[in-house]
Order: C-alpha cells, then sequence, then structure tokens
C-alpha cells in the first residue's frame, strides 16, 4: 500500500541528544536502544532503529486522536534522525475488521470502497500535518499471507488450537503459552478480563480453553470476507496482524511498538505474545510507548458520542497544520488532555509570535540561538517533554522581542540564511514539523 510524501526536514546543525522515552513495561523512562552500527557512527551499517505504530481501522476520518498519536511518533522519528539514526517506520492499516463493515453496511457501500476512501483522506491529513511516513505501510489485505504463516508456525509450537468441534472452526491462541504474559500491560486478571470483554475479546466463546484466549483465524461466514488457508477459508484477527506485519519488517525484536494508551491491552499485550510465541522470543519491542487520550471541552472524545474533532474540518475551515501541532504540544504526550477552541486559539497566537520572532531575528547572528537548539534537544530527549519546549522558544523569541533587530557586522561569517531567525526556523520545522 503507498504511504505518503515525505515532507522537507533541514538538518540541524550541531549533535542531537540520545532519546529518553517511557516504557510501559518497565514503567519508568530509560534510553531508546538503537543498534551500534545504525547510527552516525556507521551511517553505512544495516543496523537501523525498528518502529512499529499501530495504524487506522479506516471506517472514519482522522480525528484530532489520531492525529495526537501519529505526530507523537512523528517526534520520535525526527529525535532519531537528528542523532543520525537510520529509522525502519512501519504501520499498519486494518482494512479488514467489524468496524469497517458494519459502517459500511449502515451507509449502504461497499466495504472496501469505504476503506480505501478513508484511508486517502487519513494520507490526505497526515501530509498536512507534516508527518514523516513509514517506510512501510501495510493494510491488512495485503499481509493475510504473512498472517498465515504466523498462525501456522503458533500451531507448530502448539501455542495456537482450533475448535474443530464448533460450526466455525476459530482458532485462537491460548493466553498461557508464554510465561511472561501481562508484562507489557502490567495489568492484574480482573482488569485484563475486563477490558478484553471492552475491547473487542470474546471472553464467552464456547470451546476456548480460557476466557482470555485471542481469535488468530475466524473461519468463513456467511457475508464476510475470507481468504484461502491451510485450515480453511477465514480472516485475520485483529492482533495478529500486527504482529505479523511487525515481525516480518523488523524482526522478532525491535525498538518500539507504539499506539494509543487504549491499545496497550489487549492489542499490545497480545501482539507481543504471538510474536513471542511464535519466534520463542522473551520481549518482542524494547520499549512500549503510549500516548494519552484526547477530550473536546472535558468530555473524552468518541465516536458514540459524536464530539470528535477532525483534522480535515480543522484545516478546512483555515486553521494552520502548524497551529493544530502546537495545540497538541500544549500537553506531554502520555496525558489524557483536552482540547478545545482555547487550546487552539492559544497554539495559533504562540504561531503567530514565532513567526514575527523568526523574522525579527532575520538580521541577528545564528548564534544568538544555539543555546536554544541545545535546550530543545534535551527536552525533546527527556520524554518528549513539548510543554517545555513551547516554554523555551516562547522565552526565546520574548528575548528577541525586547532586544529589537541588530544587524550582525561578520557577514564573513553570518548571513541572512545562517541568521538566528533562520535557525528557529531550521529547529522548528526539524525537530517539531511546526513551519515558521
Amino acid at each position: 500500500m503507498r504511504s505518503w510524501p515525505i515532507p522537507e526536514v533541514p538538518a540541524l546543525p550541531g549533535d542531537g541528544v540520545p532519546l529518553t522515552l517511557h516504557d510501559t513495561a518497565d514503567d519508568r523512562v530509560r534510553p531508546v536502544e538503537v543498534p551500534e552500527n545504525g547510527g552516525s557512527g556507521d551511517p553505512d551499517g544495516d543496523a537501523e532503529v525498528g518502529i512499529y505504530v499501530c495504524g487506522i481501522t479506516p471506517y472514519d476520518s482522522t480525528h484530532l486522536g489520531h492525529a495526537a498519536t501519529y505526530v507523537t511518533f512523528d517526534l520520535v522519528v525526527r529525535q532519531l534522525l537528528d542523532n543520525g539514526h537510520r529509522v525502519h517506520y512501519v504501520q499498519n492499516i486494518t482494512d479488514v475488521d467489524d468496524p469497517l463493515f458494519e459502517r459500511a453496511e449502515r451507509d449502504g457501500v461497499d466495504w472496501r470502497e469505504l476503506g480505501e476512501g478513508q484511508t486517502d483522506l487519513f494520507r490526505s491529513d497526515m501530509e498536512t500535518l507534516s508527518v514523516i511516513p513509514p517506510r512501510d505501510y501495510v493494510g491488512a489485505i495485503e499481509s493475510v499471507d504473512e498472517v498465515v504463516g504466523l498462525v501456522s508456525s503458533l500451531l507448530e509450537v502448539g501455542a495456537a488450537y482450533r475448535l474443530d468441534a464448533d460450526e466455525f472452526p476459530d482458532i485462537y491462541v491460548d493466553h498461557t503459552f508464554t510465561e511472561q504474559f501481562g508484562y507489557e500491560s502490567r495489568y492484574d486478571a480482573d482488569t485484563m478480563a475486563e477490558l478484553f470483554a471492552e475491547r473487542g475479546g470474546d471472553p464467552e466463546r464456547p470451546g476456548k480453553r480460557h476466557p482470555l484466549d485471542a481469535l488468530v483465524w475466524r473461519a468463513h461466514r456467511e457475508g464476510e470476507p475470507a481468504w484461502e488457508s491451510p485450515f480453511g477459508p477465514g480472516r485475520p484477527g485483529w492482533h495478529v496482524e500486527c504482529s505479523a506485519i511487525a515481525t516480518n519488517r523488523l524482526g522478532p525484536s525491535f525498538a518500539i511498538q507504539g499506539g494509543g494508551s487504549d491499545l496497550r491491552f489487549p492489542h499490545h499485550e497480545f501482539s507481543a505474545a504471538h510474536a513471542e510465541a511464535a519466534h520463542d522470543c522473551d520481549r518482542m519491542a524494547g520499549h512500549y510507548v503510549h500516548t494519552g487520550m484526547i477530550g473536546l471541552d472535558g468530555v473524552k472524545m468518541s465516536k458514540s458520542l459524536g464530539n470528535l474533532v477532525f483534522v480535515s474540518k480543522l484545516t478546512a475551515a483555515g486553521h494552520d497544520p502548524s497551529a493544530i501541532r502546537l495545540g497538541l504540544y500544549e500537553s506531554h504526550y502520555r496525558e489524557d488532555r483536552d482540547w478545545s477552541q482555547d487550546v487552539l486559539s492559544r497554539a495559533e497566537q504562540r504561531l503567530a509570535r514565532w513567526r514575527e520572532a523568526a523574522a525579527q531575528a532575520q538580521s541577528r547572528p545564528a548564534s544568538e540561538a544555539d543555546r536554544l537548539v541545545a535546550d530543545v534537544r534535551a527536552a525533546l530527549a527527556d520524554d518528549l517533554d513539548t510543554h517545555r519546549v513551547l516554554g523555551l522558544v516562547d522565552a526565546w523569541c520574548e528575548d528577541t522581542a525586547a532586544s529589537g533587530s541588530v544587524t550582525t557586522t561578520d557577514t564573513t561569517t553570518e548571513t541572512t540564511t545562517e541568521s538566528a531567525g533562520a535557525r528557529l526556523r531550521t529547529l522548528c520545522s526539524a525537530l517539531l514539523g511546526v513551519i515558521l
């Protein structure tokens, strides 16, 4: 599946700061593990920092909850690039799933047509927001053979079993097969049971060995799409889709698996468990990174409440994509946070101040922005502390406004293209995806 165009990411002078991120499994902030030969020390090396971020189910437009997640991992990619690392970023799109079928039936359209249209809109929104695209953007439809291969491996090692006595011989994975099951989410048994039932699980399904066992292959039902497999026609389960797509491109273990906090369990727990069972590895991802939920005017944003804010509608109304990003940066990415007209207004005012300061500093030497660049790098390296970044740039812009324009006398080393204003623009574009 095609991705979207790569935005311009200018090179920022100086050295990056090694990235630390909060890992849900360990519940602490620690350095992201990067391959020794995948960084600036060996730019021609084969090793890369592998990142897998769960994509959308394309039955509705890109809302700010989606945008907050993908902008967050865009920041991760930008910090790694700034440190000279080579990044292999993979993202899926669940273009075969029950919510897609249900929405298509409700609207009287073909589910493939609905999925393709919403995927196109998602691509457009990501391009508008200057999000660096994944190298591999993979749909569930095109990964069915990979899922079949992974399910076959799970059956071979004894992790999966089939409900042969049932009318529909679905295949499940025994969640107790991997001794470390539960390490990613750190939830207790009661919480797991509650969330499994709420988020697509089927604990009451007759014939399962355990209520928490997850579906990996759904046998064909009348009216549903199906693909052939050695275990009969059917379609992939949700969690195994991401396991197959990720490990086939990044290997059994990679640096970061990411997504919204609602994916912490069951999706990420089972995705990891499936990969670890099939490949006999202790841990699929070095970091499991989760973004907070977005609310609107103090109320959780959800499809059922009808209070979603769509990126495409914001930009169509004339709101600058860079302001949307700045609004999302007001709070820490791991926090559940609120969106409102006030948040957007503050972001637009901030963007205007930054642009004005960049223009005013166009006649000042670039060295005046060196400390700002170093401080912003350090703040972003500290678990993406965007709130601190906003304060740093705000203070620099205020100082610039107070001191006024000063024309440099050393024209041999400081030109307008190497001015403090130009350095601020490069900083914002390279590390924040904000265009001044």
